[in-house]
This record gives C-alpha cells, sequence and structure tokens, in this order.
C-alpha cells in the first residue's frame, strides 16, 4: 500500500510565481533555457539548468556548474523568491490543455515504496541520466522538480480535490505554452490525515512520467538512510516530491518515429513489403491520423498511408506484444529496415505528437528523413497493465503532456 506524507514546501511568492515557474529540465537544452531565462534572475533555469550562468558550451555535468545550482538555489531563498512553508501540507497542482484539466495531489512519495515496488515502473532507466539527477539532489539537498505518478481512481479523493479547488487557488496563470497552472495548499488538518489514509489503502502508484528523476530521489534517500547511523525512518530524506494524479484523467499522446532511409529499398519495394503483415492504404496528400489500436499512419514519398496489422501478427493476451510500438518495431523497423535497438540506431528519431503530424511530413519532405510513422496512442489501462505484470515498455512509447511546470514547489530532505 502507497506511504505518503506532507511537506512543508518550498514555493514562490504569488507575485513571482511565473517569473520561477519553467519547463522541466530534460526538454530543452542548455541553449534553449538559456534564451528562455535571458533578463530573467528568477527563472528556474539558474538551478535546475545552472549551465546557463557559465558561458556557451561549458560542460553541464562539471562540479562547477552543480556547485551553481547550490549557490543560486540559496540565493533564491535569500533574495525571498522562493520560500517555506510553516507547517506541513499537501498541495493540489492542476493543468489546463485544450480545454481539459487534470488535478493532482503534491505529496511526499515514500523511498520504501521504490525500492520495494509499490511504486510501479514501465520504463527502464540509465544510469548516467540516473547519476546526473542524483548528483543535482544530493548537492541541493532537495528535489528541486517533481516526478508525475498516476494512481487507481478513488471517489472519496475526488470528492476531497472538488471540495479543495472550489475555492480561488494560491497561484493561476497561463505558461508561454499556452497550458494553464493551477495551485491550492490544502490546510485543514483533517483532510490533510484523510488523504494520507486513503492513499494508505491504494496498493500501487504508476510512474507515469519522470523515471530518472524517480530513481535518482529514491537512490538519494535510499543512501542517507544508509549513512544515517540513527536512522529511524520517519526523517525527510525518506520522501520526495511527487505529483499523483488519476489514472483516468491522463492523456498518453502518440509518440511517432521518422526514419532517414529505407535499408536499400525504394518506397514501392518499402510498401510491397509492407502487404505481408499489414493491409496497405492509400490516403492521398491530406494527413491521415491513425483511427485505433494497430492501425498505423505513414508517410512516404509525398503520400500518406493507413496501415492495419493482420490478424495473428500480434498476440492480444501478451501486454507487450499487442502494443502498437512493438508491433511496428519488430515487424516494420526492425523486418524490414534492420533498426533493431531504437535507443543507440542513429538512422531514427522520435516526435512527440504534441508537435503534431505535421512536423512528421515537414521531416520527410525536408529531405532529412525518407519515411515518417505515426502511432495510436498507448492508453493509461495498457501501461498499468504493463507495469503490474513486472514488464517493461519498448523505448519511446509513451508522451505526456501538459508536462509539469518547475518552481511551484520544492522539497527539502530535511
Amino acid at each position: 500500500m502507497a506511504k505518503i506524507k506532507p511537506f512543508k514546501g518550498i514555493r514562490p511568492p504569488k507575485d513571482f510565481v511565473e517569473q520561477v515557474a519553467s519547463r522541466p529540465y530534460d526538454v530543452l537544452n542548455s541553449e534553449e533555457a538559456r534564451q528562455e531565462a535571458d533578463g530573467n534572475e528568477k527563472s528556474l533555469y539558474h538551478i535546475i539548468k545552472p549551465e546557463i550562468d557559465f558561458v556557451s558550451g561549458t560542460d553541464e555535468h562539471s562540479p562547477e556548474v552543480y556547485q551553481k545550482a547550490v549557490e543560486n538555489f540559496n540565493m533564491f531563498q535569500e533574495k525571498g523568491w522562493l520560500v517555506q512553508d510553516n507547517k506541513e501540507h499537501y498541495y493540489i497542482y492542476a493543468q489546463t490543455m485544450n480545454g481539459h484539466t487534470q488535478y493532482g495531489l503534491v505529496v511526499g512519495a515514500c523511498v520504501e515504496d521504490y525500492m520495494s515496488g509499490v511504486i510501479k515502473k514501465h520504463e527502464l532507466t540509465r544510469r548516467d541520466k540516473e547519476e546526473d539527477r542524483m548528483k543535482h539532489v544530493r548537492i541541493n539537498n532537495a528535489n528541486i522538480e517533481p516526478v508525475f505518478f498516476a494512481y487507481p481512481d478513488n471517489t472519496e479523493l475526488d470528492a476531497i480535490i472538488k471540495q479543495e479547488t472550489s475555492v480561488s487557488p494560491e497561484y493561476d496563470f497561463v505558461a508561454p505554452d499556452g497550458f494553464g497552472h493551477h495551485f491550492w495548499v490544502i490546510d485543514n488538518d483533517k483532510t490533510i490525515a484523510r488523504i494520507t489514509e486513503l492513499f494508505a489503502q491504494i496498493p500501487s502508484l504508476y510512474i507515469a512520467d519522470g523515471h530518472h528523476r524517480t530513481a535518482a530521489a529514491a537512490l538519494v534517500g535510499n543512501e542517507k538512510a544508509r549513512q544515517n547511523p540513527n536512522h529511524r525512518g520517519d526523517e525527510e530524506y525518506n520522501y520526495f516530491l511527487a505529483v499523483c494524479f488519476p489514472a483516468s484523467q491522463l492523456q498518453i499522446i502518440d509518440y511517432n518515429r521518422v526514419v532517414k532511409d529505407l535499408n536499400g529499398l525504394t518506397p514501392h519495394e518499402f510498401l510491397e513489403k509492407l502487404k505481408e503483415n499489414f493491409i496497405v492504404e492509400e490516403k492521398g496528400v491530406q494527413i491521415y491520423k491513425p483511427k485505433k489500436l494497430h492501425n498505423f499512419s505513414l508517410y512516404i514519398d509525398g503520400k500518406w498511408y493507413s496501415l492495419t496489422a493482420k490478424e495473428g501478427t500480434y498476440d492480444d493476451n501478451d501486454p507487450i506484444g499487442i502494443l502498437d510500438v512493438t508491433i511496428s518495431s519488430d515487424l516494420i523497423l526492425r523486418d524490414i529496415l534492420g533498426i533493431k535497438d531504437l535507443r543507440s540506431d542513429k538512422r531514427i528519431d522520435f516526435v512527440g505528437g504534441i508537435r503534431g503530424l505535421e512536423e512528421l511530413q515537414h521531416r520527410v519532405d525536408s529531405g532529412e528523413m525518407k519515411m515518417a510513422l505515426a502511432l495510436y496512442p498507448v492508453s493509461m489501462k495498457q501501461l498499468m497493465d504493463i507495469a503490474d505484470t513486472g514488464n517493461i515498455m519498448p523505448p519511446k512509447t509513451t508522451w505526456f503532456e501538459p508536462k509539469l511546470r518547475s518552481g511551484l514547489i520544492i522539497h527539502k530532505l530535511e
């Protein structure tokens, strides 16, 4: 069962929140962060992308850069751009995109729950990426950015969230990307205690987005426990910053593929090979979007095609085999195009569905890529089924939007 706790959040005063808040560290590069923070000394990028305070080209993993994060984090607190609450709270963080609002509870998630598998993952992590974030957590002694969890729907938690969000939010703004961000502080002690009790009845939490940040936060907490000879288990480092959303409110967006060449085939030969396992229908020059599971959209040689996997090419009883990302990876990318490792092959690139299928067409029409493949999005049920069975999704399967805005709240480890 899931163990959570309230905490004394560190967050910006209302008048500063829009200046402090930023996109997550891993959705933009150093130069993009430098441009977004230009002229804004309060931007969280000075803490989560501190290389922007050095000359362009500075190694973002150098000791001086990590140390600069600490200096800036301390400076933000000294100047009152970040202020710690004087009592422990839970918080509600809601996001609005295209008229849809999702409501998440901001909590301290339990390190031991990650270690024991109560917090379930569906992706593999890379040790180098984990270590980067572990250094950032260690040196700041804080979880600067939250992770993004899902939990099975719970009617009483829904009712609590509805009640708490019936008043004006503490923060309410639209970010430059057009997404709305809304934030409430839960102050009632009975409500706080009840939220803790209700989560203790939930068997599992699911990592939606932020596998590397989750691993890093949990591993640092675990380190601190081992290094403390007087460890009790209730110290703040036993918890890390998470925003937990009801699974039914989350939207997984398609995660699409573009490929640089056809492995020596002509477009006609490639289409003929596809017909062995797919029903291939030409759709013309108008953009075609996949209509359902096992239906794909192909753009090649100036035309769009519908590809529908034939019966018998996938196993509906296999939680991994039924995924469209598995079908396309095996039957198209591997068997026809010779792309065997999605993580390392330089012939393939990935495009989040938030950019639209127009981006796929552009990448091909520009001559950069030879073909594009759009997939029907994975469902939250599929994600949770895979995590529940201990399986791991293939690379680049899920894309969640909107991303959590960083800087609305921070969790100190002491």
